[in-house]
């Protein structure tokens, strides 16, 4: 059979080369898309000849979530002071999703709703709790995860970023979960330093030449002048993890030409604190006022913190770039979903410097993160499939985090969880009519305690959960600021909605909300 395929091979190369699919001039340490997409079609024709198959049955699934990037901070959703080029771009090539929500208003629990396929008034984690030394509390054994449905179907699955969902060394570690590649952050406090002294390696830590580490708190010191550029030198390191992490992720596709993959990249940009190389900066360099953040109100001091965050931004930006700019020269493109959103709302001015009101981060949204408003958990989501997902399409239908696990195993062939509350929506990313939503719950047992409840264009909004709740309704066709509160003047509304909050509220015992679960 090896003589076979040896003597047929330069027949397939021929015939490709005769057809113009392949040139001779193509330098074989870099080959094009073209050449490369000719490999892959020889590969085939001498697969078909001995009775195999190289046709790729399942694309490629890349997702990448952001970290406390509000709604309007892309080109694409209406951003115009900071440069997304080619996030702005992949909508251009793909949908936009209008109407989606994050699983809630923090990081932890929004990545449970992501992994689980459930909301959060079933979801196992509803805050985040912190687990010492190191990571988060730990997500039960006993729910299921995306990363293990991709991985039976036989996807190879990565990880690169910010894990957030249990301890290392334990069972919710990424490598008990269904992660096969894992490099980055375990912990969501270990990662409000972008100059740490240690990533993790899989299972191991790796050291990274930040010595000593910039931490992620601090301030200038009694009698330091803020206007002294020299001052906040100390804040910035040598070893940037973010690039670390980028080139674990691209190796990672490198590594898998040849098989789905699942590439989960949960970035820690542009959460807090404000670190970026110096010359980052020069792309925003005297673009706007600033005036200079000595701490003091979280996180660490920035000279420049305007262009700082922004600087940060681009830099993710940039960064997916360099992703889709892998997937294009191994000739993957057409074969790969990618999706890209944030994990909540952007965080409040002027905690650790950022100002979010000048970059109108959540443009006319009412909220931050941490809140049910919709600036702290509608987030900007798009999805590229290159030939299923129509080119420059949105969809204002409701989505939420819940959605996905359905959404991908639909498209993928995967099996999902029967006790997911997601709804798959491949049909609207394909351009198919589709129901709306019957409802979309939300429950958050941080900052006070909050709920929320989304039927067609109204919405129920829930505060201080913890002692007496405060009970609004709005109509987010016409009012999509939260400004005119209609639950006196809609009482059958509010009752219809409030029936919809207590059927889905599962009472949780680490994360109550003592108004109606007691403490």
């Amino acid at each position: 059979m090896q003589r076979l395929l040896s003597a047929l091979a330069p027949l397939a190369t021929i015939a490709l080369f005769a057809a113009g699919m392949i040139s001779a001039q193509t330098p074989p340490e870099k080959p094009s898309r073209e050449a490369e997409k000719a490999r892959r079609i020889a590969t085939g024709f001498l697969s078909g000849l001995t009775g195999g198959t190289e046709e790729r049955k399942q694309p490629n699934i890349i997702f990448v979530m952001a970290d406390d990037l509000g709604y309007r901070e892309l080109g694409s959703f209406g951003q115009t002071k900071i440069k997304t080029p080619r996030l702005d771009q992949l909508a251009k090539e793909g949908m936009r999703l209008t109407r989606h929500y994050s699983g809630s208003p923090v990081c932890a629990p929004s990545r449970c709703v992501l992994m689980t396929g459930k909301h959060p008034g079933h979801a196992a984690v509803r805050n985040n709790k912190e687990h010492k030394p190191e990571g988060q509390w730990a997500m039960p054994a006993s729910e299921p995860m995306m990363s293990e449905m991709l991985k039976a179907a036989g996807y190879r699955t990565g990880a690169f970023g910010k894990w957030g969902l249990g301890p290392p060394g334990t069972h919710a570690g990424p490598l008990q979960r269904g992660v096969d590649r894992f490099f980055g952050y375990n912990c969501q406090r270990h990662a409000h330093s972008y100059y740490p002294d240690y990533l993790w390696d899989d299972n191991k830590r790796i050291a990274l030449n930040n010595q000593p580490p910039i931490p992620g708190h601090g301030k200038l010191k009694r009698g330091e002048d803020k206007n002294d550029a020299s001052n906040y030198a100390r804040f910035i390191g040598k070893d940037y993890a973010p690039d670390r992490i980028l080139a674990a992720a691209k190796q990672f596709v490198t590594d898998n030409l040849d098989k789905p993959f699942f590439l989960y990249y949960p970035s820690v940009i542009p959460h807090l604190a404000l670190h970026i190389p110096d010359e980052e900066l020069k792309a925003y360099e005297g673009q706007f006022e600033e005036t200079p953040y000595p701490g003091g109100k979280g996180y660490t001091p920035h000279f420049k913190p305007r262009a700082a965050y922004a600087a940060m931004i681009t830099r993710l930006d940039r960064s997916v770039g360099e992703i889709l700019d892998l997937l294009e020269k191994h000739g993957l493109t057409d074969d790969t979903i990618v999706i890209f959103t944030s994990d909540n709302g952007a965080t409040h001015s002027p905690i650790g410097g950022t100002d979010v009101d000048f970059f109108e981060s959540c443009g006319e949204l009412r909220g931050r993160k941490g809140s049910m408003y919709e600036g702290g958990i509608r987030v900007p989501a798009i999805v590229k499939w290159p030939g299923k997902i129509k080119a420059g399409s949105e969809s204002a239908r409701i989505t939420g985090f819940e959605d996905w696990m359905p959404t991908l195993a639909e498209l993928s062939g995967a099996t999902p969880d029967k006790t997911t509350d997601g709804i798959s929506f491949a049909a609207t990313l394909k351009g198919e009519q589709q129901a709306q939503r019957a409802f979309l719950y939300r429950e958050f047992a941080g900052y006070g305690g909050w709920r929320a409840v989304w039927v067609g264009d109204f919405k129920l909004v829930q505060s201080k959960m913890h002692k007496r709740p405060k009970t609004e309704l709005y109509d987010l066709r016409k009012d999509t600021s939260e400004t005119t509160d209609l639950a006196k003047r809609l009482p059958d509304v509010v009752a219809h909605m409030m029936a919809v909050a207590t059927r889905e509220h599962t009472p949780s015992e680490m994360f109550p909300l003592k108004a109606i679960d007691g403490k």
